[in-house]
């Protein structure tokens, strides 16, 4: 199986990630020339030999207007250096607030002058935004993959602002290169068609980064709510090392996360940052084959029961559901003295397995139970919205191991249908006719 391993022992970046991907091309030339042909205003995609710790690499460098959003120095005296220690790219989002002054909590100082600033101060609008990546001469995959990471920073930028998604707004130079940041590693992906896609636990560094309007937390908000459930970890570096676009590129695409899988590398590539550490400043993408295997684990929860009603039992699956379980199910069967009854199964990760042990004791009459630990090969899920002639509807997709599958959500299928007073397979066809 084709793998792309990606290691972020050094956080993660779109430029970074892009740069890495790009030494693992074949027809490098013909990916730059697609990235300054994407009719981005005033942005040019540049790939520089870089080092860091004696490691060479490429550095991507975006600059819009000539400018590339790099970060100040470090001043001396400061304990901690209150930038994003790549340098790299931001989306630059906050929120517009009608009573009082904008609150730009990602509008960092690039060290642009004051003109620069004034004569580029525009907001971008997630709905601009989308309209910029739906016109980009890109193939249509390389668009949605596109759109899906953007439209997953837009809900993380909101939800740490706390209004709605409308509200968010992109600083313009920050969202051009972010575009074409996030254009460039989508298409990189497309061209190399890995089948599957491992990411190590992402550093994202620590102490605190400087915004326009106070100092924040590492990882800052919107990340953290981008790598929810995702393995992640501090240490002794400071500042911000995982990017908003970074944790949005690697969790979009990532099919599992932990370490490197056994595979016969056939090419590394390795993206640098411009700040310079201790250790190598870099993320390194592993292309290569590995052995078809199992990619993940999963618990059998499972117990007889032959004193519950059909309704009881019935209560007890959805609370089941309500603590955590992936999946809930009852088989028929005989039981002691052949009295019928059932075997109820419930599926869950291993670390939900001492809760939903507590479930089924609780909302079942069973007085044991068994566990069993199995292996699990399963498609990387993602979900996708696609426009109707009645609506927009959610449609559940899965890749891996050779195979895709789609399925439209039930709820947004039935709704519609129901609205529109037609049958339910009317609108089932035609969310499937959109992908």
């Amino acid at each position: 199986m084709k793998t792309l391993y990606l290691e972020c022992n050094m956080g993660a970046a779109g430029d970074m990630l892009m740069a890495a991907l790009y030494e693992l091309l074949e027809d490098k030339e013909g990916f730059l020339r697609a990235m300054n042909g994407l009719g981005l205003p005033c942005v040019r995609v540049e790939a520089r030999e870089a080092a860091t710790c004696g490691i060479m690499g490429t550095h991507m460098a975006v600059t819009v207007h000539g400018q590339e959003e790099v970060e100040p120095p470090v001043l001396e005296g400061h304990a901690h250096p209150h930038i994003h220690d790549h340098g790299e790219e931001h989306p630059h989002a906050h929120a517009h607030h009608h009573e009082h002054e904008h609150g730009h909590t990602y509008d960092h100082d690039h060290g642009h002058t004051h003109e620069e600033a004034h004569h580029h101060h525009h907001h971008a609008t997630p709905g601009h935004i989308a309209g910029l990546i739906d016109g980009l001469p890109l193939p249509q995959e390389v668009r949605e993959h596109a759109r899906g990471v953007y439209d997953a920073i837009a809900r993380a930028e909101a939800k740490a602002h706390g209004c709605p998604v409308g509200d968010v707004h992109f600083h313009e130079v920050g969202a051009l290169d972010a575009v074409a940041d996030v254009a460039g590693v989508c298409y990189a992906l497309y061209l190399l068609q890995p089948e599957r896609i491992v990411v190590s636990p992402i550093h994202v560094g620590s102490g605190t980064v400087r915004c326009a309007h106070g100092v924040m937390p590492v990882p800052a908000p919107a990340t953290a709510n981008l790598l929810t459930g995702v393995p992640i970890y501090g240490g002794a570096v400071q500042g911000e090392l995982c990017t908003p676009t970074g944790a949005a590129l690697l969790t979009h695409f990532a099919q599992s996360f932990g370490p490197m899988p056994a595979m016969a590398v056939q090419a590394v590539g390795v993206g640098v940052g411009t700040k310079t550490f201790e250790q190598a400043n870099c993320v390194r993408a592993f292309l290569g084959e590995a052995a078809e295997t199992a990619n993940g684990d999963i618990l059998e929860l499972t117990c007889n029961l032959d004193d519950m009603t059909p309704e009881a039992l019935a209560f007890a699956c959805a609370r089941l559901l309500e603590e955590g379980a992936l999946d809930v199910y009852t088989t028929p069967g005989t039981m002691k003295k052949g009295r019928p009854g059932w075997v109820l199964t419930a599926l869950c990760d291993p670390g939900r397995e001492a809760a939903l042990a507590k479930a089924m004791f609780r909302h079942t009459a069973t007085n044991g139970l068994r566990v069993r630990r199995c292996e699990k090969y399963f498609l990387a899920p993602r979900t996708e919205t696609v426009d109707t002639p009645w609506g927009p509807v959610r449609v559940k997709r899965a890749e891996g191991f050779g195979a895709a599958h789609a399925k439209p959500e039930f709820d947004d299928v039935a709704a519609l249908a129901k609205a529109g007073s037609l049958p339910f397979d009317t609108v089932w066809k035609a969310a499937l006719a959109r992908l």
